[in-house]
Parts: structure tokens; sequence; C-alpha cells
């Protein structure tokens, strides 16, 4: 049995290292900064007469980079790196406003920035937000030769009155999940573990499927911004969660006010069949592969029982493919039945 810690990267101690993060931060903090209100995105109220707050987000593309540099396709890196960040402001109800990308590099290349940086172009016009500079750092000696890396920063804005934090959120309401595109930009170390890096074996067609793994890895991750912000135009949403690193079990239950959980039902909506393969492949848990992957889920939102219908019909209407996947109940945590 594989899991992500065997794979390489221990959740727990993650956890552990933002704790101890905390103490640090905290100290730089000014009256403006809205500490403890949001799970997703960092606020600072600017609002004065305005009444406005910017909620920022920074984040990269983790190691799905390995299966750009083997297949030497990057031109949708990008994307993904400015959905990892601007998904995380969107679940606030707050609209990206501007993106900064930073790439470091061994040699610059001009050819092959530019590629990355159109990626990053592209996400932006997606997600309705200005890509307004950034940084390439030329680091030889430091990466290896055909490598980079590269991470975003998104600032958004939103009313200090229709912030979107999940405080209202009680049991028996529903939770319905919009699809992913894949794996999005998670879980590649264990991913990266089952598939290998070899790249004849990337290039292999897995038995159902209609295009090379490599296609399958490399499927930019989904922006759901423009969905999300005309979703809460008609809808009164109660909380939003990115499914990102933690998978379900982490990222749903961190929208959820003291005493409330949740249950998940399994078979709720079809798992993508790439998941059931990785799954079958290295003999992962269900409780595991729920804590690591989207499993087909990129966003959670959860809405009062009354409004789930409309919410649904909204998301069809919006072009989203989604399903009622749980509901709220006291307790806490996350439990999969």
């Amino acid at each position: 049995m594989i899991d992500y810690k065997s794979a390489g990267v221990d959740v727990t101690a993650g956890y552990k290292a933002v704790e101890l993060m905390k103490e640090h931060t905290k100290k730089t903090f000014d009256k403006n900064v809205l500490g403890g209100i949001g799970s997703f995105g960092g606020f600072y109220d600017i609002s004065g007469q305005t009444g406005n707050v910017l909620v920022a987000g920074t984040d990269g593309v983790g190691t799905k980079l390995k299966y750009a540099f083997i297949m030497d396709k990057h031109d949708t890196i990008g994307i993904d790196c400015v959905a990892m960040c601007v998904n995380d402001v969107v679940c606030h109800g707050a609209k990206p406003l501007i993106f900064l990308d930073y790439i470091a590099i061994p040699k610059l290349e001009p050819q092959k920035v530019a590629t990355i940086v159109k990626g990053v172009s592209d996400g932006c016009i997606q997600a309705g937000c200005a890509l307004i500079g950034g940084e390439t750092a030329e680091m030889p000696g430091f990466y290896n030769q055909n490598e980079y890396d590269i991470a975003g920063f998104c600032v958004g804005i939103v009313n200090k009155d229709k912030i979107i934090n999940g405080s209202k959120i009680a049991a028996n309401d529903i939770l319905i999940g919009l699809e992913s595109s894949g794996f999005h930009s998670n879980g590649y170390s264990l991913v990266r573990k089952i598939f290998g890096e070899k790249k004849s074996d990337l290039e292999k067609l897995l038995p159902g499927f209609k295009k090379p793994l490599w296609e399958v890895l490399l499927e930019p991750t989904k922006i759901y911004v423009k969905t999300i912000l005309k979703l809460i135009e008609k809808i009164n949403v109660l909380g939003i969660a990115h499914i990102t690193g933690g998978g379900f079990i982490e990222n749903i239950p961190r929208i959820f006010p003291k005493g409330i959980g949740a249950k998940v039902e399994l078979k709720s909506y079809e798992v993508p069949q790439i998941f059931k393969v990785i799954q079958k492949a290295g003999e992962i848990t269900d409780e595991s592969i729920y804590n690591t992957f989207n499993m087909g889920i990129g966003m959670v939102i959860c809405v009062n029982k009354n409004d789930a219908d409309k919410t649904l019909s909204e998301l069809k209407t919006l072009g989203e493919k989604a399903h009622i996947i749980g509901q709220t109940v006291k307790g806490e945590g996350l439990k999969l039945i």
C-alpha cells in the first residue's frame, strides 16, 4: 500500500510547520489585518468609506512540473499557477484583481519563459484578473538543466459585508461539488511514485482512455472564478472550499464553524477513471486517497437545503457539472460514507 507520506510528503509535518509559523506572522499584523475570518486567503481591511477588503493568496504548481519537464510541454503550467491562487481567493467571494508571477530558471531561455508566461496570461484571462508584473530569476547551478520553478500571487477584493467565511453554516446544510478537470496541481509526488517518470510510460494509452497518460496528468487546473462570482449574485452561498492538498478530509472542514462537521457520500457522483486507476495501482485506502486528491471535485459549495435545487440549476446554466455530495452535521471533521 502506498500513501502520500511514503511518496515523500508528510502532511502532518506541514500542519505543524503552519502552527510554528503563526507566532512569527502575528508579529507583523496591524489593525487592518483581519485574522481568523478566512481559511483560503489573507484579509486586509481597506474599507474606509468603500467597505472593501483585500483578499490575497499565493501558491505554486508543485511537482506536477516534473511531467512538464519530461514532456517538454510548458504552455499550460502557467494556468495551473494562476488557478491555485485565484481559486483560493474566490472562496471568500472576492474578485481577483491582480496577479504576479515568479519564475526561477537555471538558464534564461526566452522562448520557454514566454511560453510559460503565455499560460499565466491565459489563466488570468480565465479568472478575469490583470497580470501586472513578475520576476524571472536566472539561477545557474541551482536547478537541474531544463528545470524551473514557478509561483504566483493574487490579490482580490470583496465588500466587507459580503465576505464568505462559513460562519453561518449549520447542521443539515447541503454540500455541492463542482467537477474538477483531473488531478489539478496536488498530489503529484504520489502520482509520480505510482506512474513513474519514464517518457515511454507516459506516452502510453491506458485502457479506456482517449489520450496518452501524459496529457491526462498535465491537464490544467480548472479555474472556477467566473462561475463562483456569478453564482453568489443569485445564491446565498454559506461557504466555499477549494479542494487542494489534503483532499476532501482537510479542506471541506476548513470552512465550518466550531461544532459542525460533515458526511460525504462516496457514491454521490462518478469518480473519474484516473483516480480509480491510481487507487488500484497503489492499493490506496479510501481514507488516504480522499485525504490526498480532489477525487474529481475541485470546489465544494455549502448552501442551505432550501437553496440546493436552485444552486444546481444555476451551476448547470453556468456550464458546470455539479453534484450534491453530502451535508453538514453536528460534530467535528468529515466522515466518508
